[in-house]
């Protein structure tokens, strides 16, 4: 009854078998993703400054609400105060950008009168603010 015994026989060796397909796997996934990764071509980019600019912003919007008042940035102004300041203003900034924003309501004259104000101080950057049509 020696050696024929099949079911009884033990193992004396690991089957490693599974072992290595599993590692020929991961081999092959690596070798995948290292080769799909792109490169890229080397430049040297420029740097920017992590800090916010300082420069003031320029820009003076004049406002002009439903009831005729107008405004420069905030500050409510007469016609002749507005002139007065977009003078000062453009004595220092002599491209002295101007957005004006009217109320839609409001009468075309008073556009018109501002906009000749604008056009007497030689302000050449003019901006007119509208709203966007929504679809």
């Amino acid at each position: 009854m020696a050696g024929g015994g099949g079911d009884k026989d033990v193992y004396d060796e690991i089957n490693i078998t599974p072992m290595l397909d599993l590692a020929y796997v991961l081999l092959i996934i690596f070798i995948i993703l290292t080769t799909a990764t792109v490169q890229g071509i080397k430049v040297n980019l420029p740097k920017a400054s992590a800090q916010p600019s300082l420069a003031e912003n320029k820009t003076k919007a004049i406002s002009i609400t439903a009831d005729g008042t107008i405004y420069l940035d905030t500050f409510p102004v007469s016609m002749p105060e507005l002139e007065n300041l977009l003078r000062q203003y453009k004595a220092v900034t002599p491209d002295l950008p101007v957005i004006i924003k009217a109320d839609s309501t409001i009468q075309y004259q008073k556009v018109v009168e501002v906009l000749d104000l604008v056009g007497r101080l030689e302000i050449t950057q003019l901006g007119l603010v509208t709203q966007r049509i929504v679809k």
